[in-house]
C-alpha cells in the first residue's frame, strides 16, 4: 500500500515526467559495466531495464529449438540475428514496465539495428534522447569478466577480486547460489570484443551525430560512474 501511495506522490509531484523522458542507451563492451549501472539507474530513476543479453539467456533455457539454438549461439560469443533481437525489443517497450521510461542495454549492437529502432521509436513519438558510452580498455575488461559472478534472478554481480560475495559462490541478499557465464572466459571475450570493436563502435559516430551520446570513463569507481551517468540523466 505504502509504494502505490508513494507512486500517486511521484505522479503528482512531476517526477513521473522526468522519468518519461529518459530513453537511452547505454553502450559499451562486455564487462564495462552496464548491468551493474542499470540496476542502481533503474532503482533511482524509476525507468525500466531491458538487457537484451538477460532475455536472450532466457530463451536458452528453454527446450525447444528456439532454445537450443540461442544457447549455442551464445556459448561460441556469436550474436543472435538482427530480426529476433528487434522483435524482443519492440514487445517490451511496449509493457507497462517501459511506459515511464527505459535503457536498453545490449542493442543497438549494429547499424541496422540503431537504424530500426529509429525508425520504431520515432513512430511512436518517442526518440531516444540520451546515449551512454562506457570507456574501458580492453586488457581492464579480461581481468573484470574472468572473476565474474552473477544472482541470475536479480541480476546482481559480484567479482572474486573487486567485489567477492560475503560467503563464497553465495548472493548477499537471499543467499542463493551464484553462477559463472558460460562465456566469461579469455577466448570468448576476445571473440566478442572483436565482434564489438567491429560492429557495435560505429554507434558511438552515430550517436554523436546526433547530438545525444554521453561519454563515460568506466574505469572509475562504481560510485563515481554512477554520479556521471545521474547527471547526463537529470539535464
Amino acid at each position: 500500500m505504502n509504494s502505490f501511495f508513494g507512486a500517486v506522490q511521484k505522479l503528482l509531484s512531476g517526477d513521473a515526467e522526468e522519468r518519461r523522458s529518459i530513453r537511452s542507451v547505454l553502450l559499451g563492451p562486455p564487462g564495462a559495466g552496464k548491468g551493474t549501472q542499470a540496476l542502481n539507474l533503474k532503482e533511482q530513476f524509476g525507468v525500466c531495464h531491458l538487457s537484451t543479453g538477460d532475455m536472450l539467456r532466457e530463451i536458452a533455457k528453454q527446450d525447444s529449438p528456439l532454445g537450443k539454438r540461442v544457447a549455442a549461439t551464445l556459448k561460441a560469443g556469436e550474436l543472435v540475428t538482427d530480426s529476433l533481437v528487434i522483435e524482443i525489443i519492440e514487445a517490451n517497450l511496449q509493457s507497462d514496465e517501459c511506459r515511464l521510461g527505459f535503457m536498453l542495454d545490449g542493442f543497438p549492437r549494429n547499424l541496422a539495428q540503431a537504424q530500426k529502432l529509429d525508425e520504431y521509436l520515432e513512430g511512436q513519438s518517442e526518440p531516444l534522447n540520451n546515449v551512454v558510452e562506457f570507456q574501458v580498455q580492453d586488457e581492464v575488461l579480461v581481468g573484470r569478466i574472468s572473476g565474474r559472478m552473477i544472482h541470475q534472478p536479480s541480476g546482481r554481480t559480484y567479482h572474486e577480486v573487486f567485489a567477492p560475495p560475503k560467503e563464497p559462490m553465495r548472493d548477499d541478499v537471499t543467499g542463493e547460489p551464484l553462477m559463472k557465464r558460460p562465456d566469461d572466459n579469455p577466448t570468448v571475450l576476445q571473440r566478442r570484443l572483436n565482434i564489438y570493436h567491429e560492429q557495435t563502435a560505429p554507434l558511438i559516430k552515430f550517436y554523436a551525430e546526433k547530438g545525444i551520446l554521453r561519454s563515460i570513463d568506466a574505469m572509475q569507481s562504481p560510485e563515481k560512474v554512477f554520479s556521471d551517468i545521474s547527471k547526463h540523466f537529470k539535464q
